[in-house]
């Protein structure tokens, strides 16, 4: 399908001799026409941008939506605003199917169409124009069945991923079947699941799916889920009482996740990711960490996903917890916390709890530095900033808060691991 949408971008660069960019009505990039001549004759730093990172930017997208344009049923010139990187002019074809937008043809109106007549009440436009909105029209209805068939298949995703293990036979055949029918699939081709946590599922209307490669199908998941649901133990699964996204990724080989991080630093974007205030009671040593994205273990197999979608949502409570992990992190690299994240629930240690009390938040700091420093004080005080005996009166009062020894391995294994637990 992404060679029709290329196809038709070509069509309308040819008809109005003319560079052409297609993108999604969230600005994503889906194609663009070959740009021939000086760059500084056919680019500016918007279209520079959009090829390159594949979408443009939140100034750029205000200055171009002031005009109308997820309205308009007609092309329209907008003027440059240096003052948001649009040096040139566009002309904007809206790419519509049955009275929806669902994306934009962007044309640089850099002198030589400035004779073109996009038409207006009772004049019809010049012959190019209509040639061209023809175009843009079946681009429409490609992007149409796209997202009707992506919102049928996210359903099958949901279905699969909230179902028990008992009942799943009939899920994972329908997503199979699903599959089969998604022509950006090919059956046998490995998949991964992509967690974002949190994501705001009760918003009405949120964007639209990211129209990017591989990315096949998103749903949120319940909150009461946590995806947790057969682990032994786990009770009613509720961890964060946070909603999350499970976004269904077709990679091109199983060793490469780009196309999988390529989606979660996309959907990291969006209005709707983004992480709750901070609840009165937290460790004072934990951050308000916004949102993150999980990957998890690409398998072939769908009747796997459930357990790859698990990963992915503790990936991404990984990722919250632990700024060294980035805001996307891989189930495979999770290191301590693939257990941690594994557990159900619990109160914080008794040995523990003293520490992660508000008015310890610097203690706290200082001993999860100096076990992730593997006791080595030198490296410990470097890395808080600290003179040595400054270091070493903070391990005296923190042993004595907590009655742990710090030079013997079970102790400090112990109050290593409910400190990054608290985090959780």
């Amino acid at each position: 399908m992404r060679g029709d949408y290329q196809q038709l971008v070509d069509e309308i660069s040819a008809a109005l001799g003319a560079p052409a960019t297609l993108e999604d009505r969230d600005f994503g990039l889906i194609a663009f026409g070959a740009h021939e001549g000086e760059d500084d004759e056919v680019m500016d730093p918007v279209r520079t941008r959009s090829i390159l990172q594949r979408r443009s930017s939140a100034a750029v997208r205000a200055w171009f939506e002031a005009f109308g344009i997820a309205r308009a049923t007609a092309p329209l010139r907008i003027p440059p605003d240096p003052a948001a990187g649009v040096f040139k002019g566009r002309i904007c074809l809206p790419v519509r199917h049955r009275g929806v937008v669902h994306g934009y043809v962007w044309l640089l109106d850099d002198g030589h169409l400035t004779d073109l007549d996009l038409g207006g009440p009772g004049a019809p436009p010049d012959p190019r124009i209509a040639q061209a909105m023809e175009s843009a029209a079946r681009i429409g209805a490609l992007l149409a069945e796209e997202a009707r068939a992506g919102s049928e298949l996210a359903g099958l995703l949901r279905e699969l991923l909230t179902t028990k293990a008992a009942g799943r036979a009939a899920a994972v055949a329908a997503l199979r079947d699903g599959l089969r029918d998604t022509l950006r699939f090919t059956p046998g081709a490995p998949l991964t699941v992509v967690a974002v946590l949190p994501w705001d599922a009760a918003a009405a209307d949120g964007p639209p799916l990211p129209n990017l490669p591989g990315l096949l199908a998103a749903c949120p998941m319940p909150a009461a889920d946590g995806g947790r649901a057969d682990r032994p133990g786990s009770g009613n699964g509720a961890d964060t009482g946070t909603a999350a996204l499970a976004a269904l990724v077709r990679l091109r080989e199983p060793g490469s996740l780009a196309p999988a991080r390529t989606a979660a630093g996309h959907l990291l974007r969006s209005p709707r990711a983004g992480g709750p205030p901070a609840p009165a009671g937290r460790a004072a040593h934990r951050r308000d960490p916004g949102a993150a994205a999980g990957i998890g273990v690409p398998t072939r197999e769908p009747a796997e996903l459930p357990g790859v979608w698990r990963q992915a949502r503790d990936a991404a409570r990984a990722a919250r917890a632990e700024p060294r992990l980035g805001s996307v992190a891989e189930w495979d690299a999770l290191g301590a916390y693939r257990l941690l994240t594994a557990l159900p629930p619990a109160a914080a240690d008794p040995a523990a709890a003293p520490l992660l009390a508000p008015a310890h938040a610097e203690l706290a700091r200082t001993a999860e530095a100096f076990l992730d420093c593997a006791g080595q004080a030198g490296r410990t005080a470097q890395h808080l900033g600290i003179h040595r005996q400054t270091l070493y009166y903070r391990l005296g009062r923190i042993e004595q808060l907590t009655g742990l020894d710090l030079d013997e391995g079970a102790d400090r294994l112990l109050l290593h691991m409910a400190l990054k637990a608290a985090r959780l």
